[in-house]
């Protein structure tokens, strides 16, 4: 062995084993009192590196799903507050209805058109006053707005909600007054503005309704068949149009069945037509001057219940009044036979008697015939704006502007019936406005909640994985820091051990 006292190698290499130990050491102290398995870069680059990046999301998905209860709280306002303005569009509907029964006097009229008035002043303060941290909801300037629920860039939900204020909330309407024609000869089938012919077609939103693909093809024009080729297309229905017909004719004061000039003894028959069909539903014979009204009125109820035709008749105030059950069109044809004529003699058959708007014609032979035809009022509505177009040979329907018009809230006027009843169609469309907003921000709010609770395990996911890398295991830790106590220590017994040895030179030396 070589003894030497300038330098002790064994004690130099145990210092260095001991402040090797020393710095494991303090570092354990230090994960075990901070919790931090990585304290800086050194200790695990790559580690540092994914634990910061998997933080940095932690971080994103937190704050998103704070900014997804905000939205969802703003859209909680403004659904609730669309509610209130169903709740009051259902209290204007029931008004309506009220006054759309012709027992109200004009002061019944007067109230209800108030309350109603009241209500829509309500629903326009509901929809311009409502607002989320002074953000307005219900007035249509809340469009296109995004939530950002993720932690990258462009995770958004674009939110969007309608104009729901009483000056928007109506219905976009064509209306047909249907038109009323009469002539001197048997009811023409083809080729007038009241048949349906060869190419002649309406359109209501690109959908086919007369004509083309629409199954209604020749006969009469009838509001009622348009109504019901409208309210049966799934393309329009799911467009929110829809459409009524109705047709309601109050005849002039009945005086008699025919007028004779310088003839006598006629017999008429009355064909009635109802609806599409050019074929008469019934037929009415043996009329004549001394028909009464009542004796009319009775004949045509007895024949169109026998038939089943949808069409009734009742008398109000000394007129002959016909209605049909779903809009559809009225036809009459009256032919003269058994008639005795003089020098220029005529027939002539009081038409204006029997369908509203038509004119007495006259015949001069047996066998003629006249006609009047009365179509239906035809009222096409809509939530949002669409298109109409239509053929020149479709008169009969009385359409003379196929843009739509928009009566909102404001137009209501319960002080008639037909105001009434009109009333009830703008209602009902501002009805499913409201509800197809309310149904808008209830798909909003349900696909925020999922997106909410899908990122709330993905962040109890990242921060564990994020754990996993930073954070110090205690157990594993205590034992690597317990290991490192009994190195020291053993290093330190070893450290008085290599100092003894440069003592065993003074042996030499005695």
């Amino acid at each position: 062995m070589a003894l030497r006292v300038n330098f002790n190698y064994e004690a130099a290499s145990t210092h260095t084993a001991i402040l090797r130990n020393e710095r494991e050491m303090n570092k354990s102290l230090l994960r075990l009192s901070t919790g931090m398995r990585i304290l800086d870069a050194s200790d695990d680059a790559a580690g540092l590196f994914i634990a910061d990046q998997l933080s940095i999301v932690a971080a994103g998905l937190e704050r998103g799903n704070q900014n997804i209860q905000t939205g969802i709280s703003s859209l909680r306002i403004a659904e609730n507050a669309a509610g209130q303005i169903f709740d009051r569009l259902r209290a204007i509907y029931s008004r309506a209805l009220s006054a759309a029964n012709d027992i109200n006097d004009p002061n019944a009229r007067a109230s209800l058109q108030q309350e109603i008035n009241n209500l829509v002043d309500a629903i326009q303060k509901i929809g311009t006053d409502t607002e989320y941290n002074g953000i307005k909801l219900l007035d249509g300037s809340f469009t296109n707005k995004y939530i950002h629920y993720g932690p990258r860039m462009n995770q958004t939900v674009l939110v969007s909600i309608g104009d729901v204020r009483a000056q928007s909330l109506g219905a976009y309407m064509v209306t047909g007054s249907g038109n009323v024609y009469s002539g001197a000869t048997a009811l023409p089938t083809t080729n007038t503005d009241f048949t349906v012919d060869a190419n002649e077609y309406l359109q209501v939103a690109g959908q086919y309704v007369v004509g083309g693909t629409s199954g209604y093809g020749p006969g009469l024009v009838d509001a009622a068949t348009v109504a019901k080729n409208i309210n049966n297309n799934p393309t329009l229905q799911s467009m929110g149009i829809e459409a009524t017909a109705t047709n309601r004719s109050v005849a002039n004061t009945f005086t008699s069945l025919v007028t004779y000039n310088n003839a006598s003894g006629a017999s008429v028959t009355l064909n009635f037509y109802v609806g599409s069909s050019t074929t008469p539903v019934f037929s009415i014979s043996g009329l004549n001057e001394t028909t009464t009204l009542q004796q009319l009125v009775d004949a045509i109820n007895s024949q169109a219940s026998a038939s089943g035709a949808p069409i009734t008749a009742s008398i109000d105030n000394g007129r002959l009044v016909l209605k049909t059950t779903n809009g559809e069109t009225i036809a009459v044809e009256a032919t003269v036979t058994g008639a005795t004529f003089g020098a220029n003699g005529s027939v002539t058959v009081n038409l204006d008697q029997i369908l509203q708007g038509a004119q007495a014609q006259q015949v001069t032979a047996n066998g003629s015939s006249v006609y009047a035809v009365k179509v239906g009022q035809l009222n096409i509505a809509g939530t949002d704006s669409f298109s109409v177009s239509i053929s020149t040979g479709l008169g009969g329907l009385g359409i003379t502007s196929t843009t739509p018009t928009f009566k909102n809230l404001y137009t209501i006027s319960v002080m008639d019936n037909t105001g009434a009843e009109q009333a009830l169609l703008i209602v009902k469309k501002a009805q499913q406005k409201v509800d197809k907003v309310r149904a808008q921000i209830g798909a909003v709010m349900n696909n925020l909640q999922s997106i909410f609770d899908a990122q709330k395990t993905a962040l109890d996911n990242t921060q564990e994985a994020e754990n996993v890398i930073r954070n110090t295991d205690y157990a594993q830790e205590m034992s690597s820091f317990t290991k490192l106590q009994i190195k020291m220590q053993a290093s330190m017994a070893m450290l008085a051990q290599a100092n003894q040895l440069p003592q065993m030179v003074l042996q030499l030396l005695r």
